[in-house]
């Protein structure tokens, strides 16, 4: 079997492709009480043919592994939409986000039982400015901001 052609939707993903790292700010929330500084590596590979970038993301705090993920980022034609399948080392089911692109900003949302967390991801050549946010669809706080630079 053939692969079919990738769309513009689906190339626009090769903008997440790449070595991630950088410092981030963990701010005080419920799952992180004290926030502060840590360091974030996110590896984003394309896979199956170009159509998903897989991410393998660890973030380190006081030099030592704190927090690991994994996700799988894709275009749906059928939602018209991006996705995010999540999963992580906080033992939490997976999440789904959905959200699209702006520019080169990639915005999602995931809709949980207590409420909603929004990603951000502006990218800018070799920059990448992350944003986490916890609300109600409404009013937002800041859970976690990073500032990447491509590597290699």
């Amino acid at each position: 079997m053939m692969s079919a052609p990738l769309t513009d939707a689906q190339k626009k993903l090769n903008l997440l492709v790449g070595r991630w790292k950088g410092p981030e700010k963990v701010h005080p929330s419920p799952w992180d009480p004290q926030g502060g500084p840590a360091l974030g590596v996110a590896e984003n590979r394309l896979a199956c043919g170009g159509f998903v970038v897989v991410q393998e993301y660890r973030q380190e705090r006081g030099g030592k592994p704190n927090f690991e993920g994994h996700g799988v980022f894709r275009w749906d034609p059928q939602e018209n939409c991006y996705t995010l399948n999540w999963y992580d080392s906080a033992g939490l089911p997976p999440s789904l986000f959905r959200g699209q692109f702006s520019g080169n900003q990639l915005s999602m949302i995931c809709e949980m039982e207590d409420g909603k967390l929004r990603c951000s991801w502006e990218i800018s050549g070799n920059r990448n400015k992350f944003r986490m946010e916890v609300g109600d669809g409404t009013n937002w706080q800041s859970m976690l901001e990073g500032e990447y630079n491509r590597e290699g």
